[in-house]
């Protein structure tokens, strides 16, 4: 199945796609941040290095010589504290990454870049793909400029851009929402604060990201263009406090934290799917309740 390549693989996303990959016969090597220390069992080999490192960065593609490469390395917290380095990881990375495949004596068959829906911005309503970026903060702003840059490269690399909207699943971290909460239920912490209670959002599973990024490298029509990953289904914030008390038997008392909620928010946002399915077939839909439960069980 030939080498894959995959940046910021000892994240959230990285770890389930590349078990995903190898278990495809995939010849999985894992770039991860320098001060990465747990192991990833299915990566063939592990890469510690900045991917801000250009030099460093350049001598790696040349010896690995992927046939395909999945760009997920980001610094994808949006009130991360850092903003020249939020800045020069998710732009400059990018740039960096995207020269040396470029420079390759023979460059990759497929060059999958994770983008984000956050540069649709605070838009409500269902978002399309030929929608102008329009980000509301800085991580979505670095997005935005991430896509430019791949630009550049279109007729060097065949390069298939992602959007994917909120996803969850087992090992996210617990400063994000979902696992925030099945966090709380699971040490039996009845006090919540959160956000806008009074908003929906669209959620899906990591196995069905994980799921679409595969089709996507393995199909030639997707390459050039640009997909929304996302379920299409908004599901109201607080009816996942009310699934997540359900499963766990537990009881959430919320309250609104005024520093959790973004003026002008939308009460419901969610993607359009439509493109992504008429490209690789329909999705691997899983409901939010079973991902909840994997997420509380696992």
């Amino acid at each position: 199945m030939g080498k894959l390549l995959i940046t910021g693989c000892g994240g959230f996303t990285g770890r389930h796609l590349a078990d995903a990959m190898a278990a495809d016969g995939h010849e999985v090597h894992a770039l991860v941040h320098e001060g990465e220390s747990r192991p990833i069992p299915s990566a063939q080999a592990i890469h510690r290095l900045d991917i801000t490192d250009q030099a460093a960065l350049s001598r790696l593609v040349q010896a690995v010589a992927p046939d395909q490469v999945v760009h997920l390395a980001a610094i994808s917290f949006a009130p991360h504290g850092d903003l020249a380095e939020m800045y020069r990881t998710n732009v400059m990375g990018t740039r960096y990454l995207l020269g040396a495949l470029a420079a390759l004596p023979r460059r990759p068959d497929a060059v999958l870049v994770a983008s984000s829906a956050n540069i649709y911005g605070n838009r409500g309503g269902r978002l399309t793909e030929d929608m102008a970026a329009a980000p509301f903060n800085d991580y979505g702003a670095t997005k935005a400029a991430t896509e430019i840059v791949c630009n550049l490269f279109t007729d060097q690399l065949p390069i298939i851009l992602v959007r994917p909207f909120n996803y969850t699943g087992l090992g996210q971290p617990a400063e994000f929402l979902i696992p925030k909460i099945v966090d709380h239920a699971r040490r039996g912490v009845t006090r919540i604060e959160l956000g806008n209670l009074d908003v929906a959002r669209d959620f899906s599973d990591v196995r069905m990201v994980v799921d679409a990024y595969q089709r996507l490298l393995a199909t030639s029509a997707s390459h050039g263009d640009v997909f929304n990953i996302c379920s299409g289904r908004p599901v109201a914030l607080r009816a996942l406090l009310d699934m997540v008390g359900e499963l766990a038997g537990h009881r959430f008392e919320p309250s609104t934290n005024p520093a959790f909620v973004r003026p002008d928010e939308p009460a419901s946002l969610c993607g359009d799917a439509g493109k992504l399915e008429r490209t690789i077939g329909p999705l691997r839909t899983i409901p939010i309740a079973q991902t909840l439960e994997w997420m509380l069980n696992g």
